[in-house]
């Protein structure tokens, strides 16, 4: 499709600044409230100047942050207007040497990105609101699980240097908070379980991806949301790479001969879940144990092959789905 004008959103937690370009110049900046508000003031203006309401020669461009980005996605997809979510630090390298920086500049460098790289367009596709709320319990879960962490990994350390009254006496000073976290777990756990159980779609893929072997419950709830239930991300090849499970090679010529190696550009959460589930596979016997153990006999080292380990689960979860089936073991290729 064609754009005529392309629009740059710095988003921030206050306010949003809007730069508008055509033919790569910029006609219009201005800054509104981070509000509903404030979006349709500036859908307004915008009206005028493109002397239509549909905005279907409008393409909108912002990166990604998080929270603050909700009030945008809102009335964006309540008005169908065309939006490109990208990666900041993709943008950041498509700019080449910058000097300087402020939310105005920041807006219009947005602009001009999607205006350049136009070609390159992946138009944001909405979440459904269970979806969201999803996330944000995952987002609660991790946090009480490493807060639950932080309290009891020094009490564990201590265990063997002091007395038992005095670690008894350590101990109880955080027992209240830590049967409080406990007990608000298991609630966001329940809450998780209902939600996937309550929605047709979500208790689908649920099955499909919790049936592949070690993959855990949490596992599968993670997946199904950071691929917006397999909608912004189907193929398993890409989400190996946005899970950071693809080696790369690191050579040029003859001077630089760097070892093949994953890319730290990665969903660290995902390839933390992908990680643990590969050590699972090998601590006991299996098809991934004898594989784990083949390959290191024969020399391979041991993170590449917990790596491939975890390519491997992944690309079995979107075969799964791909195919509307639940894993077999037995199948044979």
């Amino acid at each position: 499709m064609n754009y005529k004008y392309f629009v740059g959103i710095d988003v921030s937690k206050k306010t949003l600044d809007y730069s508008i370009l055509s033919e790569g110049k910029e006609i219009l900046h201005t800054q509104l409230t981070n509000s509903i508000e404030g979006l349709e003031q500036f859908l307004k203006k915008l009206s005028v100047i493109c002397k239509n309401d549909n905005f279907d020669d409008v393409l909108f461009c912002m990166e990604h942050t998080g929270i603050y980005c909700e009030h945008i996605f809102t009335l964006l997809e309540m008005y169908d207007i065309n939006l490109w979510v990208e990666s900041s630090l993709r943008i950041k390298k498509t700019m080449g040497m910058t000097r300087g920086k402020n939310d105005q500049i920041d807006a219009k460098r947005i602009a001009l990105f999607s205006y350049r790289f136009q070609d390159k367009i992946r138009l944001w596709i909405p979440e459904r609101s269970i979806i969201r709320r999803l996330k944000h319990l995952l987002t609660f879960r991790t946090r009480t699980v490493e807060t639950i962490k932080l309290l009891k990994a020094p009490l564990k350390e201590l265990k063997d240097f002091l007395s038992d009254e005095e670690y008894i006496k350590l101990s109880n000073l955080h027992l209240n908070t830590l049967s409080a976290l406990e007990v608000d777990l298991k609630g966001i756990n329940k809450e998780i379980d209902t939600l996937i159980k309550e929605d047709i779609r979500l208790s689908y893929l649920f099955s499909i991806v919790s049936s592949v072997k070690n993959i855990g419950t949490m596992s599968a709830v993670v997946i199904i949301a950071t691929t917006n239930e397999f909608l912004s991300i189907n193929e398993g090849k890409k989400y190996a790479c946005y899970a950071g499970v693809v080696p790369f090679q690191h050579q040029s010529g003859s001077s630089i001969r760097g070892r093949t190696r994953v890319s730290h550009i990665a969903n660290k959460t995902v390839k933390t879940m992908l990680h643990m589930a590969a050590l699972s596979s090998i601590s006991r016997p299996g098809e991934f144990k004898d594989y784990y153990d083949r390959k290191v006999e024969e020399g391979k080292n041991k993170m590449s092959t917990i790596n491939a380990i975890r390519n491997k689960l992944v690309l079995r979860v979107f075969a799964c789905v791909r195919d509307g089936k639940l894993y077999d073991s037995n199948y044979k290729y």
